[in-house]
């Protein structure tokens, strides 16, 4: 609905990434300079700090630390892993986020995240519709796993993937030294989608890299495994980088790593991780080399020292999007981008229906995966190059970054 006038309230969701505050800092700078907005509100580790009443007022914030937030990593308000029901099934937590949104007149609702918070956000964004309240509901997207359908990336993808290309190339440099044998399996996250593992092969444009690569999206086979290092070792005196994705499976669809664990997140999802371990240790058992296993955890996520330009300019302006669509009058949409056709790299911001992006996965393309399965083709380069794009102009004091420091001022559990 046009022409709507009150607050808007911004959250974030999910695993943080290096660049989910340039998203918050579009949000909150295109809001407060809007006609149509007299409150900007930040909820604390998302939706349930709508929930719970407990958000900040971002128009208390210094302008120079909202633009701090650009270059800042990991989610500034705070994140959470909190699913709601469906509403047939228990509307508890509706009916509270429609009491908090009439209570602080809350008309625009931006949520910031990856499939699983679309899911809210679509959710929620029906719920309102049929209510009776006129509120204008936009998901921003984030995740470094690149798996939301419907945009050519995620926000977070791209310095994810400059971190991990980055680092596969000084690591490969450094295991190569000695005289003697050396196979270094890297973990790298993505449970069902393999966007930033195949990142590692931009390590081979900088001189050295990885030698295999295995993907989620590829059934996986130990013995195979095993001859594929086996057949790189006869060839490079006994050395071998393998980079492999936390969520590869055997042809049975069970998860490689869980034969270490069995937990799961809230959303009912393998608590992956460790696989690197494992495969590290079949290597040393069946070809008597040695190994080092190498997770790369959360310093893919939150590396924010190696961002991608184009990623913290493109997601900056995807929070403003947000806005603009927003008070423009859409809603149950989510802002993604398009790549233009053509030799020079350049993408449009589009609005996709929340219903299309909500607990669905966006997979590598088969024909981006070499035929055995332990590569990349060049047409995933030429998709992913342009993303890693110019470098990150963070501001420093003393010799190093310095980040963005909100008052948080409190604004909700009015009387």
């Amino acid at each position: 609905m046009k022409n709507l006038t009150g607050a808007c309230i911004f959250a974030q969701s999910g695993g943080p990434t290096s660049v989910i505050n340039s998203s918050a800092a579009g949000v909150f700078l295109e809001a407060l300079q809007s006609k149509n907005i007299d409150k900007v509100y930040g909820a604390v580790h998302g939706i349930k700090g709508i929930l719970e009443e407990n958000f900040y007022d971002i128009g208390q914030e210094d302008i120079k630390e909202l633009e701090l937030l650009i270059h800042t990593p990991s989610s500034a308000l705070g994140s959470v892993r909190y699913k709601l029901k469906d509403v047939s099934v228990d509307n508890t937590d509706y009916e509270r986020i429609l009491q908090v949104f009439k209570k602080y007149n809350i008309r625009y609702f931006f949520y910031n995240g990856g499939n699983d918070s679309m899911d809210t956000c679509n959710k929620i964004s029906k719920y309102i519709a049929n209510s009776g309240w006129d509120c204008n509901v936009i998901g921003v997207p984030k995740t470094i796993d690149n798996d939301l359908m419907g945009t050519d990336h995620c926000p977070g993808y791209a310095s994810a993937a400059k971190y991990v290309a980055t680092t596969c190339a000084e690591i490969a440099l450094d295991a190569r030294v000695y005289d003697t044998g050396l196979v270094c399996v890297i973990e790298i996250m993505g449970r069902n989608a393999g966007w930033l593992t195949a990142a590692s092969a931009l390590a081979k444009l900088c001189g050295d890299g990885v030698d295999l690569i295995y993907l989620p999206e590829k059934p996986f086979d130990m013995d195979k495994f095993v001859d594929d290092v086996k057949a790189v070792c006869d060839k490079n005196e006994n050395k071998c980088i393998v980079a492999v994705s936390e969520g590869i499976k055997f042809a049975d669809g069970r998860y490689v790593s869980e034969a270490k664990t069995s937990s799961t997140d809230l959303f009912g999802h393998a608590q992956l991780g460790g696989v690197c371990n494992i495969l590290a240790s079949v290597i040393k058992n069946k070809l008597g080399i040695k190994t080092r296993a190498i997770e790369f955890s959360l310093m893919q996520r939150c590396a924010a020292h190696v961002a991608s330009k184009t990623d913290i300019e493109e997601a900056l302006q995807a929070g403003r999007e947000a806005v603009k669509a927003a008070v423009n009058g859409q809603t149950d949409m989510m802002v993604g981008y398009t790549r233009r056709a053509g030799d020079t790299y350049k993408i449009d911001y589009e609005l996709i229906p929340l219903a299309t992006v909500a607990n669905t996965e966006k997979k590598i393309p088969d024909n981006w995966i070499t035929a055995d399965g332990t590569y990349v083709t060049d047409e995933f380069v030429k998709y992913a190059l342009p993303l890693i794009q110019g470098d990150s102009c963070y501001v420093t004091e003393n010799g190093l970054p310095r980040y963005a420091k909100l008052k948080k001022v409190q604004a909700g559990k009015k009387d």
